[in-house]
């Protein structure tokens, strides 16, 4: 039997992840489920799946989920710190759904664990990709990306040696305003930005795809995972969203990784590695498809793809920045302090101030290093006036 644990249990990723578990319960013992603010689900899960730990991460809510669940055996905490031991508790397998930042002291912990982690929370690798990578070296750890984008790498990259890529097309759908004229993005709002055309995600997902920043973050995440060097990795438009990576060789052949708008494929993929399990999920009639589009991701009017390349070139402290500050910007479009536009022109300033400061030349190697960029860069990012 398999033991697994489910930081952001009750996010679309850990709730695809536990529909997966449903399907087969005699396989998997669930050893710790983690959420934030939604109680109510993860009274729920933990009544179906009976795992040994609950954390909310809203500590004000400990009261309310150990009430909920006085007639289980299920110990019940609240706080990171609690979320970060339960990620050091022993298990096989964990599934790293935890948004932002939030997420990259229980993924290490559990690397440090020796455990093989599933990882769908980006921010991780783009503030802290040589520290997590290393981390997972030497306590002889598996990392295995659950983002559709780096499965299809990684799939892809089975039997291949790196050196012998020559490019990888990390593949976007646009997001939600792909279609619209470059001036009408000015006035977008946040409930605009969260109808994505193709995929089911979490709000801040959404927006992060409206505005390519997701599809920034996705860049620098397959250079710290696949140790490839930032030239050879792409973006393009492609608007059905079925094509979800392609790796060129050396020798002029490519394999393109395939499958629907589904995130149950990537998790059962990691969940199953390095065997395959049959997925009821849809399967793709060509027929019906009729053609696949791609287009060029224009850096001009997706600044974030520009900003991410920066990025990738400086190293250092500079993912840490971006990603605090990004996670500020964020906040403030969705509560209406900045516009759409703005989110792009705050990372910015926040980067080039930093930079300007000596703040960003530091490895990424530490883990209070990398916390105190973090905290920088959301004080600045929160200051600005745009």
């Amino acid at each position: 039997m398999k033991q697994i644990s489910i930081f952001g249990a009750s996010g679309s990723i850990g709730q695809n992840t536990l529909e997966l578990i449903r399907r087969d319960k005699a396989a998997y013992e669930v050893v710790a489920l983690t959420g934030d603010q939604n109680i109510a689900q993860l009274v729920r899960d933990v009544n179906e799946f009976r795992p040994q730990i609950v954390v909310t991460a809203d500590e004000k809510l400990r009261s309310e989920l150990g009430e909920a669940l006085t007639n289980t055996d299920c110990e019940v905490a609240a706080g990171s710190e609690a979320i970060a031991e339960a990620a050091s508790r022993p298990t096989d397998w964990v599934m790293s759904s935890i948004v932002g930042s939030a997420g990259l002291v229980p993924g290490l912990n559990a690397l440090r664990a020796g455990t093989t982690l599933a990882l769908a929370n980006k921010e991780s690798l783009v503030a802290a990709g040589p520290l997590l990578t290393a981390t997972a070296e030497q306590f002889n750890s598996s990392i295995i990306p659950v983002d559709s984008e780096h499965s299809a790498i990684f799939q892809a990259l089975m039997g291949e040696k790196i050196s012998s890529v020559e490019r990888i097309i990390i593949t976007a759908s646009g997001g939600a305003f792909r279609d619209w004229p470059q001036a009408d993005l000015a006035r977008v709002t946040p409930q605009q930005a969260q109808n994505h055309p193709n995929w089911s995600m979490g709000q801040r997902i959404t927006i992060d795809s409206a505005s390519m920043f997701n599809k920034a973050f996705e860049l620098i995440e397959a250079k710290e995972l696949f140790k490839i060097d930032e030239k050879k990795i792409e973006t393009v438009i492609h608007p059905e969203s079925l094509v979800h990576a392609i790796v060129g060789f050396c020798d002029g052949g490519m394999m393109a990784h395939l499958g629907p708008t589904d995130m149950l494929h990537a998790i059962g993929y990691a969940l199953n590695y390095p065997n395959r399990k049959r997925l009821d999920i849809e399967r793709l009639d060509f027929t019906k498809i009729g053609q696949f589009r791609f287009f060029e991701a224009n850096e001009q009017r997706y600044p974030a793809l520009r900003l991410s390349r920066e990025v990738m070139r400086k190293g250092g402290l500079w993912g840490a920045a971006l990603n605090g500050a990004k996670e500020v910007a964020l906040d403030r479009f969705i509560t209406g302090d900045i516009g759409f536009l703005e989110m792009a022109i705050v990372v910015e300033v926040v980067l080039n101030e930093m930079d300007r400061a000596g703040d960003l030349g530091l490895a990424a190697d530490c883990l209070d290093t990398i916390l105190n960029a973090d905290a920088s860069a959301r004080r600045l990012a929160g200051l600005i006036n745009v």
